[in-house]
């Protein structure tokens, strides 16, 4: 031994290997220059009851590492690797450089589902997602355009903007989202028309653009055509560079948001030019005027009647020309009608079609189109308060005299033309709405027509606003009175908001608009007329009548109060709280999506100013 220790002296090792050299020849004899590298030490692994480490144990030599693939039990998740320095990616745990014996520890935690689920209007994402035990998740909410989230709820959660993040996750748990339509300001000012304000921007005729606006106005009349786009022709209000009857005819294209200057003048007191009758031309275009009456027929072609205007001699008043636009050549057609004012209707047989037959002049009538693509009237007022209907064939070119009075009613009582009521909610050969204009109209998709108010006659003949709702079918010929009063003047019943009920029904009103949903439901807002305390004023309520249950919904808007001011909140942004203000000779459209599009009329600003309006809407109604 002393020999031994001699040599290892004059070897100088360090005095650590001195110990070792025996057992492990420190490193075979240091030409590694890595004295530990022979040196083998032992990894061991512990873990919990919810996963295993493969494999269990490793001898690794001195300065390597050696690796654990670490894995959960279903329904768990790694909470923690731990030891021998190592780190994790994914489930692969690397240990650092061993330079001694250690164990690698593992922990594993529990895993939930987070499932999340949205009603339509909207949607959530992801639709699921795994949270470990005492975790969070989030969840973004995005609801359609012009759409809000109305509630989002589950997992004790909270939301904040589009995300809606979850509380500390401790078991399996649903986030459920409901939305609500909101309207949404798309175009237009926020202010009403004034001196140096509320001109209509053209541009260039036929050329779209993002600049582009029409004037403030009332009384004008829309249609939509088959390829989506919104149609706005004339009313009173201003054009360029003034005030007074307009003819302009625009587009405005919802996939683009933009409007172009189709036709007409870009200035007011335009005559009408009329061509030959039955010929398109170019240069043919009906006069500037306001309470004209309008369809889409079901090649796409858009109809206009009437109203008061100038005709092709420059003269004002009530007018019978029918037109038509065919938006595809970009011409009008003077139909059927008189290219002068004040022209008496030609009735007829009742029921019975001739070329002869002609309704005479007359504004602020109301109209359908039926499932064959005929064109109905009914009411107006021109020489008198009228309440007869007609029907008019595109196919035959023809008119005929349905029904209602040929003579009209310009006293109060009105006995030729008062309202017959029959029974509620039975037809009958005799039942017909009184005399009236500034009704609100709708067609069905079972081919029934719907009335409701208006300023006309009640049962008793009693001049005023009415809040009644008519049925007329044009199978059996008859008209049923549906609902509201066969009085005038009646205040609305609203109920709850959002809740149907038999009871409920809007009040007596004039120059509201209406539209038709997909499901065959009838949309009304708005209008000049009483509210829940028979206070009468500009009204913005929006209303929807179910034909099925025969009950109306007070859907939104105020109930009571002085013109209501408008919540234009921020353009292009839907949010619960934006609402038109009150209103009434406004434009409405409703697209194939089914979102109701609502145009300018004469009513308050978001400042609560009167006056006329050219701020473009969108609703969703599904």
């Amino acid at each position: 031994m002393a020999m031994i220790a001699k040599v290892l002296n004059s070897l100088r090792f360090p005095v650590s290997c001195v110990a070792t050299v025996v057992l492990a020849a420190c490193g075979g004899g240091g030409s590694s220059g890595n004295s530990d590298s022979m040196v083998a030490y032992a990894v061991n692994t512990t873990v919990g009851p919810d996963g295993s480490i493969s494999p269990s144990s490793a001898t690794v030599n001195g300065g390597g590492t050696t690796r654990f693939t670490v894995t959960p039990n279903s329904g768990y998740a790694i909470s923690s690797v731990t030891g021998c320095g190592g780190t994790l990616s994914g489930n692969t745990y690397t240990t650092g450089a061993i330079d001694v014996n250690c164990t690698v520890s593992a922990s594993f935690v529990a895993q939930y589902t987070v499932t999340a689920s949205a009603g339509a209007g909207g949607t959530v994402t992801p639709p699921s997602v795994t949270v470990n035990s005492g975790n969070t998740a989030t969840f973004t909410v995005a609801p359609n355009r012009n759409g809000y989230a109305a509630t989002v709820a589950g997992c004790d959660g909270t939301l904040s903007g589009s995300i809606y993040t979850t509380g500390t996750v401790t078991g399996d748990c649903a986030v459920t989202v409901s939305f609500g339509p909101a309207f949404t300001w798309v175009s237009g000012s926020n202010t009403v028309g004034s001196y140096g304000s509320g001109y209509g921007v053209y541009g260039t005729e036929g050329v779209p653009a993002a600049t582009n606006v029409p004037g403030v106005r009332e009384y004008a009349v829309g249609w939509i055509d088959h390829g989506g786009n919104l149609w706005l022709f004339g009313g009173y209000g201003w054009s360029w560079n003034g005030t007074g009857h307009l003819n302009d005819l625009w587009k405005y294209s919802p996939l683009n948001a933009e409007w172009t200057w189709v036709s007409g003048s870009n200035a007011a007191y335009i005559s009408g030019v009329y061509g030959t009758q039955g010929v398109a031309a170019p240069t043919n275009a009906p006069g500037g005027r306001y309470n004209a009456i309008s369809w889409t027929d079901t090649s796409g072609d858009l109809w206009l009647f009437g109203g008061f205007g100038l005709d092709s001699s420059g003269n004002y008043g009530d007018m019978n020309d029918l037109w038509e636009f065919s938006p595809s050549s970009g011409e009008w057609t003077w139909v059927s009608g008189s290219d002068t004012v004040s022209a008496n209707g030609v009735y007829g047989t009742e029921g019975v079609a001739s070329s002869s037959n002609v309704p005479g002049a007359r504004e602020n009538a109301v109209s359908w189109t039926d499932g064959s693509g005929d064109l109905w009237l009914f009411g107006g007022w021109g020489q008198s308060i009228e309440n007869d209907l007609w029907e008019y064939s595109p196919s035959s070119g023809k008119w005929t005299w349905m029904g209602g009075s040929s003579s009209g009613c310009n006293v109060s009582p009105c006995v030729d033309a008062s309202g017959i009521y029959g029974v509620r909610g039975v037809a009958a050969a005799s039942n017909v709405p009184g005399a009236r204009y500034d009704a609100v109209s709708w067609a069905d998709g079972s081919g029934n027509l719907w009335l409701l108010g208006g300023l006309g006659y009640d049962s008793n003949g009693t001049y005023d606003r009415l809040n009644d709702l008519w049925e007329y079918s044009i199978a059996s010929g008859e008209w049923t009175w549906v609902g509201g009063s066969s009085t005038v003047d009646a205040s609305g019943v609203y109920g709850t908001e959002g809740v149907a009920a038999d009871q409920n029904v809007p009040g007596a009103r004039s120059q509201a608009t209406g539209w038709v949903d997909a499901s065959g439901g009838l949309w009304l807002f708005g209008g000049f007329g009483f509210d829940s305390t028979g206070n009468e004023t500009d009204l913005n309520d929006l209303w929807k009548f179910s034909p099925s249950s025969g009950e109306w919904t007070w859907v939104g808007g105020h109930n009571t109060g002085t013109s209501p001011r408008g919540i234009y909140g921020i353009e292009g942004v839907a949010a619960a709280s934006n609402l038109p203000g009150g209103r009434y000779a406004a434009v409405s459209w409703i697209d194939s999506s089914g979102d109701v599009w609502l145009f300018g009329g004469q009513g308050v600003d978001s400042m609560n100013n009167p006056g006329y309006l050219n701020d473009l809407w969108e609703y969703p109604t599904q």
